[in-house]
Parts: structure tokens; C-alpha cells; sequence
């Protein structure tokens, strides 16, 4: 691809070298990059890609981007941006073919639910017939392809690479995940979204975005990037920040869902159990009835997002309804392991104050005995959050035991000494210290009685446990099948 092809929309300068340079790929990780690949010197968090450009030149790089001064070799050609992280959105999407421009993009944003939101969506694309790939947290995936990204939502040229790809696999739908992280930090720039659904904002990623607007800013972001004449929005009329996201909402229209007088999207005659929630979903005269395999009223919450979706789309009430109920469950979302034992053991991601606030609230309602959870809070993330998860614990668990969960670069027993006083906030709190998480889950399910539910918060789907610059093996799911068993 030609220079000026490539650099379509991006404000740049040519410092030396010959314009005409062919260019054969864009790559920001000087260990990836091909030969006669553009490496963009992107500015991280930890570590400065202008660093790299020498690495980059070595593994065969024609050109490279820069936003400072650096040097490079004769003969190549170095470009200069303002912003490279801008540019690098940019350079994707126009090296890829702009395949967004073929797909109907949805995109998902929220604290809490995106996960299970994005794969409803996704349910009822599919029964409606449509072809439709999944981008998120868990994986991205188009037909029998599957791929990690590593992150909810990765860089842009793993986005656009991925979206090229279901172009070829002739795919009509991408439903996507996107983070506050990847909106900050243009990610996502230029992507024509056909939809976007605002599931709930809270307390989460303060390490990063520092308070609470800076989060709402970045989320934001989606809703202002919609096309008033093609697309719209799906907002959640019962949060905090409703207003906000409706203001800022660019589609063409907004429908909002919700538990509360001001919705379009009602739910009512909500009931749940160990099997899953029932509910009616209400829109001007349509009348819903959902029984789904997912429990829990901030289920209900993801499963009407996804409804308003597929009404707003000009799906079939019936097509949807067969969707929502057909999901069996999402990997380690308040995910059940399978026992023979007389009591329940439940694994959930929830690892922010609102998130597990929500399945413990749920946990509370469809209990028989005891409420018995496990959790801890990762390390090098927001602080702030850990009391208040402890109090949360607290305030609707019989007994709770604290342990590591990610620690990273901190020690387990500093983490959990954040925790501890939130604990102690409630009066008769009953809870126990165990570093060990594996040790941890063995003390629960041994404490296990008749008609008890035990809930193993904190990692959910994850395979593995982050200690130090380590990644250990580690899955909730199988630790508590094990002893279980045992």
C-alpha cells in the first residue's frame, strides 16, 4: 500500500526517506513487525515505543511513526504524527479496507454485564439467521474460528485485522465489547457503530481514570461516535448516569430499558431460583414472557438490553424469546460447577463493589441455608474499591473468607489488610483470612452444608492466576470441581 493511501485521514509529516516506500503492514510491537511494515512508536503506559524503533528496523521495517524526535537508519522512511496512538486507529483501518464499512458493529459498554450482553445479542442474531461474530472478554470468534485477544478489547489492529477476517468469512454482525480503556485510549477510533448499549456505570478502574467523571468521559465516547442517520443507542434507564449517556447518544434514535417507571423496556413479575429467572419483558403493547437459564435480576438487566436490541433492530418478538431462552450460561458468570453434593457452588467474575453487590443480593434471595463467599481484590488497581467489597461481603454473607485473587506486583497479605476494615464495619461479621486461594475454595466447600450456596467471586472464566511477573495456572471452576469430588 502506497503512503498517501495508507495515511488517508492522519495528519503527517515526512521527515526523510522516499515517499513511495510500499508498505506492507502496520505493527506497534517491534517483535511482530515484517518485513516492509510501518511501525507506529506508540506511547504506553509502562513502556515507549520510540524505543523499539531500533528493534523494529532490525526485524525488517521499511517506515516508521513517531510523535518525537528519534533517529533511524538511512534509507528508511520516517514519518512524523501528533498523536500516534490517533494515527494507529487510523492506519488500521484504512490497511484492513475499512472493513466496518461491511459489517453492522455493535458495540457494548457498561461496568458490569457486557460480557453476557454482547452474547445474548449475539443469541438472537443468530436465530434471526444473521451471521455474526463476538469480540469480548472471553474471546473473538466468527464461525469455528476463535481466537484470545488478551484483553476485552484489544488494539486497533487486532480489531481491524479481526474484522477483516469476518468480512472474508462473509459475516453480517459483529457484536463487541468495548472497554473505557480502548475508548481513552483510540482504540476504537473511526469504527462506524450501527448500535451501541449502555448497560451500568460504577466504581471500577480508578487506578487509570482517576475519578469518576474521567470514567464517564471515556464511556461516553461510544455514544457520541454514532451516525445520526443509520444507527442508535440502547441505554439503561435505571442508572445513575442515564442522562449523560441519552445526551450524548449521536444514532437516531435511544431506547432505554429498565426495572422503573421511566423506561420503554419494562420487566416485571420477576422471579428466580438455582434454575434460572423468569420475567415478562414490556414494550408499548408487546408483552414478552422470558424463562431463561441465566439467574438474577442483573441477568434481567443484560437479557432486556439485548431484547430492546432486537426489537429495535426489527426482530421478531418469538425469534427473540427462543434466542434469550436457549442461552444455557456464560463461562464463569454465576456459572454453577456440577456436584452431587447437597449443596451449590457457584464461580463469578464479579470483581468490582456493584458487581458483587449484584450476585450477592441475587445469592441472597435464592439461598436455603448459608451464604458462604470467597473473594479478594487484585492488586495494582484502584484501592478504594477493596473496603467497600469487604462490607459488601459482609453485609450479605453468613461467613466469608478473604484470599489472593490476581495479586500482581503487591503482596496478597497488603491487599487483604484494605479489605479487612470493610469487613469489620458490619456488625456480627464472620469471616476468615486464607492467602491461599486454592486453599481457600478447599475451606469452603469443606464447610459446605445442606441447602448452603457458596460463591467463588473475583476471576470467573480466567485460567490463571497473576503473582509478581508470573502467570500460574489457576481456575476456580476446576479447583472447586476437585475438592467436590473429594
Amino acid at each position: 500500500m502506497k503512503v498517501e493511501e495508507l495515511f488517508e485521514g492522519v495528519d503527517y509529516q515526512i521527515i526523510s526517506g522516499d515517499p513511495e516506500t510500499e508498505i506492507s503492514g502496520v505493527q506497534y510491537d517491534s517483535r511482530k513487525v515484517t518485513p516492509a511494515a510501518l511501525f507506529v512508536c506508540v506511547t504506553g503506559l509502562i513502556n515507549d515505543g520510540h524505543l523499539f524503533a531500533s528493534e523494529a528496523v532490525s526485524n525488517g521495517a521499511a517506515a516508521i511513526l513517531a510523535e518525537k524526535e528519534i533517529d533511524v537508519p538511512s534509507g528508511i522512511l520516517l514519518i512524523r504524527t501528533s498523536n500516534t496512538r490517533k494515527a494507529l486507529a487510523c492506519l488500521a483501518r484504512n490497511y484492513y479496507g475499512k472493513p466496518d464499512c461491511r459489517l453492522k458493529v455493535i458495540g457494548v459498554t457498561g461496568t458490569n454485564g457486557k460480557t453476557t450482553t454482547t452474547h445474548l445479542i449475539k443469541a438472537i442474531l443468530d436465530e434471526a439467521g444473521k451471521k455474526t461474530a463476538i469480540l469480548g472478554t472471553l474471546y473473538a470468534k466468527i464461525g469455528d474460528l476463535e481466537t484470545d485477544m488478551g484483553r476485552t478489547t484489544p488494539e486497533a489492529v487486532e480489531i481491524q485485522e479481526f474484522m477483516s477476517l469476518c468480512c472474508r468469512e462473509k459475516a453480517e454482525y459483529l457484536v463487541m465489547e468495548v472497554s473505557s480503556h480502548a475508548l481513552d485510549l483510540h482504540r476504537v477510533d473511526g469504527i462506524r457503530f450501527a448500535a451501541a448499549i449502555f448497560t451500568n456505570l460504577t466504581q471500577d478502574h480508578l487506578d487509570y481514570h482517576l475519578d469518576m467523571e474521567n470514567y464517564l468521559q471515556s464511556k461516553l465516547k461510544l455514544f457520541k461516535m454514532l451516525d445520526g442517520k443509520q444507527s442508535f443507542s440502547i441505554i439503561n434507564a435505571d442508572d445513575l448516569y442515564t442522562e449523560s449517556f441519552l445526551a450524548a447518544a449521536g444514532g437516531k434514535f435511544s431506547l432505554t430499558y429498565g426495572m422503573e417507571g421511566s423506561a420503554r423496556v419494562q420487566a416485571s413479575d420477576l422471579a428466580f431460583n438455582l434454575k434460572g429467572s423468569s420475567f415478562k419483558a414490556l414494550y408499548g403493547e408487546q408483552v414478552l414472557p422470558i424463562k431463561m437459564q441465566l439467574i438474577g435480576s442483573f441477568s434481567v438487566y443484560n437479557a432486556l438490553a439485548a431484547i430492546a436490541f432486537g426489537w429495535a433492530e426489527g426482530i421478531e418478538s418469538e425469534t427473540i424469546k427462543k434466542a434469550i431462552e436457549g442461552v444455557q450460561g456464560i463461562s464463569g458468570r454465576f456459572q454453577q460447577v456440577p456436584s452431587e453434593r447437597d449443596f451449590t457452588v457457584v464461580v463469578d467474575y464479579a470483581h468490582t463493589p456493584d458487581g458483587l453487590e449484584n450476585i450477592l443480593q441475587t445469592s441472597r434471595q435464592i439461598v436455603e441455608n448459608r451464604l458462604i463467599t470467597v473473594f479478594g481484590c487484585g492488586g495494582d488497581r484502584d484501592r478504594s474499591k477493596r473496603p467497600l467489597m469487604g462490607e459488601i461481603a459482609a453485609k450479605y454473607s453468613d461467613f466469608s473468607i478473604v484470599t489472593s485473587d490476581n495479586p500482581r506486583g503487591e503482596e496478597p497479605e497488603a491487599i487483604i489488610a484494605d479489605i479487612v476494615p470493610g469487613l469489620d464495619r458490619v456488625e456480627n461479621s464472620r469471616y476468615a483470612i486464607i492467602i491461599d486461594r486454592r486453599e481457600a475454595i478447599r475451606h469452603a466447600i469443606n464447610f459446605g452444608k445442606k441447602g448452603d450456596l457458596i460463591v467463588i467471586a473475583g476471576k470467573g472464566h480466567e485460567t490463571y492466576q497473576l503473582v509478581k511477573d508470573q502467570v500460574l495456572d489457576f481456575d476456580d471452576r476446576k479447583v472447586a470441581a476437585e475438592f467436590l469430588k473429594g
